[in-house]
């Protein structure tokens, strides 16, 4: 009876997996061109399509159904395996079983005996048996078997077996194997969500990237715009002779650094777009708008708690599934190891055939038998490589369950600092909306100033750049806020992906 054989997923380096089968290419088509023509995609919208889209993913839906085939053929092994075996021989020389005629002594019935004696040639005059010159006696009756009636024409072969093979006891391996093949397929379905946030993370930094590329676009506009205001300002001062050249060529520097600047942040764009169209499944060049796009302010959140009740974390992160599947397969990899020093017992039914076969005679037609038996085979002495293989397997149990537990001290590492990132994230937000108040209003001030003659075109420049910065700082303090909240819900395992299949 063959083994089966396992095909286990590795369980920290590829692994990447989300929780149900992926829609038909036909819809996954439609559901794309629909969500491309619409212009305008949300968030929600664009984790929608990475997680149908992305290939990682499909691949990731593909192993859980190799590992549900993996399980259905685990299962065969409890049920009875009929094989079928056939074959054709050809045999130059037919088989006799004599090399010569064959001359037999006959026997005669002896009243006065009453029993048979050979038929020998006797002396006359005695009435005693006669030997020959080899010291045997010589028959005087003999049967003919000619060495022909013994050759039997074996040319032309067939032969065949149907065999019936039910398993009784394996030593623990089919259960084993059984349990491993469930405990795959769980642990496929683990790593496939734990892929699926790590699309979704990836989907809202390439998402809320295109939508910092796009204030800071606005901003760079409106930069430049107020330095061409100065820069004719400052022009009209230089004819009227209130300003110097030096005046007017700091001017025209600034503004075409920022000019410069401008193209640099409108290519950043359209780069980011091809970026996250991608990660959608989009063509490159999509003409998507986001929802997002325009926003002006962050909606306020309420701060991070700092403390977080880890079991509940534990039980929620995919990753750390995966790792206990994993110790449960190592556990049952090391009973299918203890199984090869069972005793392994089958019952065994078989239909054997041939053509010519010997079952009433030589005969040159089909024919065939029953026989059913039993095999047991008992593992006697392998110089200790069943009990190795035993033992490698329990110090494999061992490793998985150290990797858990590093496992848990990097989660918890991890929650500590995402928790503190995103209140660091949130306070930064609140500060830089405190600073774009004072910026605004120096840059009015400078403004107001340099019309009354009071300020000079280089502290208009400095209040512009100032509040060019401090815009700057609240597009990324807004951004970071939105990132931290998606990586502090991810450590947390409450990513919530399931709704955006």
């Amino acid at each position: 009876m063959s083994e089966m054989r396992v095909t286990l997923l590795s369980f920290f380096a590829a692994l990447g997996i989300a929780t149900a089968a992926v829609s038909s290419n036909a819809q996954t088509s439609q559901a794309t061109a629909s969500d491309a023509a619409s212009g305008t995609l949300t968030l929600e919208k664009c984790r929608s399509l990475a997680l149908v889209n992305n290939k990682d993913m499909r691949m990731a839906q593909q192993r859980i159904k190799t590992a549900d085939y993996q399980k259905r053929e685990a299962f065969a092994a409890y049920l009875p395996a009929l094989d079928f075996a056939g074959g054709y021989m050809y045999n130059q020389k037919d088989i006799s079983i004599f090399s010569s005629d064959q001359l037999l002594p006959t026997k005669t019935f002896n009243p006065q005996t009453q029993s048979y004696e050979f038929n020998l040639v006797k002396n006359p005059e005695t009435g005693m048996p006669i030997k020959g010159p080899d010291g045997q006696y010589i028959p005087s009756e003999v049967a003919l078997i000619p060495k022909d009636a013994m050759t039997y024409d074996i040319h032309n072969v067939f032969f065949g077996a149907v065999t019936l093979t039910q398993p009784i006891y394996m030593g623990g391996k089919i259960v084993a194997m059984n349990k491993i093949t469930g405990f795959a397929r769980d642990l496929a379905m683990a790593l496939h969500n734990n892929e699926a946030e790590n699309v979704i993370y990836a989907v809202d930094a390439a998402y809320w990237q295109v939508v910092s590329l796009k204030a800071k676009y606005k901003l760079a506009v409106s930069y430049v715009n107020l330095l061409d205001s100065l820069d004719r300002n400052v022009e009209l001062m230089e004819k009227a002779g209130v300003a110097t050249m030096s005046d007017k060529l700091s001017v025209d520097v600034k503004l075409n650094s920022a000019q410069v600047d401008l193209v640099k942040v409108q290519n950043g764009l359209v780069l980011s777009r091809m970026a996250l169209a991608q990660i959608c499944g989009l063509p490159l060049n999509s003409p998507m708008v986001l929802a997002d796009e325009d926003i002006d302010e962050l909606q306020p959140s309420s701060m991070p708690a700092r403390t977080y009740d880890m079991e509940e974390v534990y039980d929620r992160r995919q990753d750390l599934r995966a790792l206990e599947l994993g110790i449960n397969i190592a556990g049952q990899q090391k009973k299918v190891a203890m199984s090869s020093m069972l005793p392994n017992l089958a019952l065994v039914g078989t239909y054997s055939f041939s053509n010519p076969n010997m079952f009433n005679g030589f005969s040159k037609k089909f024919n065939g038998a029953f026989s059913v038996g039993a095999m047991l085979t008992i593992p006697l002495w392998h110089w200790g490589g069943n009990y190795n293989k035993y033992k490698a397997a329990e110090s494999e149990e061992t490793v998985m369950k150290i990797k858990l537990e590093d496992a848990r001290e990097m989660v918890n590492l991890q929650v500590t600092q995402a928790s503190f990132k995103s209140q660091e994230a949130l306070k930064t937000y609140q500060m830089t909306e405190t600073n774009i108040r004072k910026a605004n209003e120096n840059l009015r001030t400078a403004t107001l100033g340099f019309r009354e003659g009071v300020a000079t075109a280089d502290n208009v420049m400095e209040a512009q750049t100032a509040w060019l910065k401090a815009n700057s700082e609240l597009i990324d303090a807004m951004i970071d806020v939105h990132l931290c909240d998606t990586y502090l819900s991810k450590v947390l395992g409450t990513l919530n992906y399931a709704s955006q299949r």
